[in-house]
């Protein structure tokens, strides 16, 4: 099975523990049997591969998600990369020509889309299972997964089947609804449209060419940032009049919100965290390293990161976002391919930030233009090159580099190192990167 996973957006609505870099389907809130702890696109990933041991999954996304994405699924997860915001349509255009051009997969090959984030149990790989046998063989250009609907949901549009079987034409589209007309569609046996289906590589493909002048995927992502925006839904599916959609009536969440989320964790709390029994409905997430004590709650979200600390009652909590747009902060914490870093300090002309690299992993070999640096080991085994000189370094000793100096740490074990970043102009941008001799 060849299956796409579309991991797009900064997930605000889920701050403090999320940003323009870390979005929701990397914080790491559902518990596994060995008392670890892993996020969304993990717990997807591991579904998937437990579903279809020779799945062939990649994922689209942001350049700003490819390091954490590493991070958590290593490098053999196949990354299409968007390098910017164009939507749906054009981000599968640019996948499907990745997995034809890049990949290999031939054009009559059936490709499965779905979002990174649904919470979902074995039934719904199954079901992608079945999805992308039926656009293999059936007539139709595009399979739709329509999901028989819990609730009359306002955030989802609909898909009206010309039958109640299993595997049937589709009648109409409708538009997200209000709540009454979203109960008519429902007598109807409309179903909800969560973003996931299946079609022969080579339809997709053709439709790009029809409304996209480009050549093959590298022509294609050189002018992508000239591409209209614009869904997939709008420029393919209704548009599409041989199209099926097949039922499931498994579980389905989407965990967009804080509400959503804590419906789907285990426990009420994760990290350093205390409620006394007069505590009903609250949940707790720390990631502080200190303790947060909650006292005679009902229906309330706790969440304290380094990027800040929420405390709301879980239904306004769906209405964080313009709250949240307006808050411009430095990034307090993040994901990088080689391990994570966490600021501790910002001041005029400093940063302290603590960084934690994985066993067998190093920084790129780079210098500052505008900023000196300083790293204090504090745990672990590794070496450093600074300026083509290599040392052993561990626990306790410290390396300066000067603005201009090249350098790269690279860790034997798992290696933790205090850095002090000094200078007048201390920016993200300022980074020259070099090959390593």
């Amino acid at each position: 099975m060849n299956i796409v996973l579309l991991s797009g957006g900064s997930g605000k609505r889920l701050w403090p523990l999320s940003n323009d870099i870390r979005s929701k389907q990397f914080i790491k809130i559902f518990k596994k049997e060995d008392g670890s702890y892993e996020s969304m696109v993990q717990r997807v990933y591991r579904q998937i591969c437990k579903a279809d041991k020779k799945a062939n999954v990649t994922i689209a996304t942001s350049k700003t998600q490819v390091s954490a994405i590493h991070n958590q699924l290593g490098d053999s997860v196949g990354i299409s990369v968007e390098p910017c915001r164009r939507d749906t349509f054009p981000a599968i255009a640019l996948v499907s020509a990745y997995l034809h051009d890049v990949q290999g997969i031939s054009g009559e090959e059936s490709v499965v889309v779905c979002p990174v984030d649904p919470y979902v149990e074995d039934d719904y790989f199954q079901k992608l299972t079945e999805l992308s046998e039926r656009a293999a063989s059936s007539d139709a250009n595009l399979v739709l997964m329509g999901i028989e609907p819990t609730y009359p949901s306002e955030k989802y549009g609909y898909i009206i089947p010309e039958n109640h079987t299993d595997v049937s034409g589709v009648s109409s589209f409708k538009e997200k609804p209000d709540v009454k007309t979203a109960e008519r569609y429902i007598a109807q046996g409309a179903l909800w449209n969560g973003g996931v289906f299946a079609y022969k590589l080579k339809y997709v493909l053709e439709k790009a060419h029809e409304l996209i002048e480009f050549t093959d995927y590298q022509d294609l992502f050189s002018k992508y940032d000239t591409l209209t925006k614009i869904s997939f839904d709008y420029a393919v599916v209704e548009k599409e009049d041989n199209i099926e959609v097949m039922r499931f009536g498994g579980q389905w969440k989407d965990l967009g919100t804080w509400n959503t989320l804590t419906e789907a964790m285990g426990e009420p709390s994760i990290g350093e965290a205390m409620m006394n029994e007069k505590c009903d409905n609250v949940h707790i997430i720390n990631e502080l390293n200190v303790p947060v004590l909650a006292m005679g709650l009902h229906d309330v979200v706790i969440s304290a990161s380094p990027e800040g600390i929420l405390v709301s009652d879980k239904e306004q909590s769906s209405y964080i976002k313009p709250f949240v747009d307006s808050i411009d902060q430095q990034i307090m914490f993040a994901e990088k391919s080689w391990g994570s870093f966490r600021v501790l300090d910002v001041e005029t002309e400093s940063m302290t930030i603590k960084v934690t690299l994985n066993p067998g992993h190093q920084m790129n070999y780079h210098s500052h233009k505008n900023r000196d640096e300083v790293w204090t080991v504090i745990a672990g085994n590794g070496r450093t090159i600074v300026d083509g000189m290599e040392q052993q370094v561990s626990t306790g000793d410290v390396i300066t580099m000067e603005a201009g100096c090249r350098h790269t740490i690279i860790a034997e074990t798992e290696l933790k190192l205090i850095e002090v970043q000094l200078g007048k102009e201390i920016s993200v941008h300022d980074k020259q990167k070099y090959p390593l001799e």
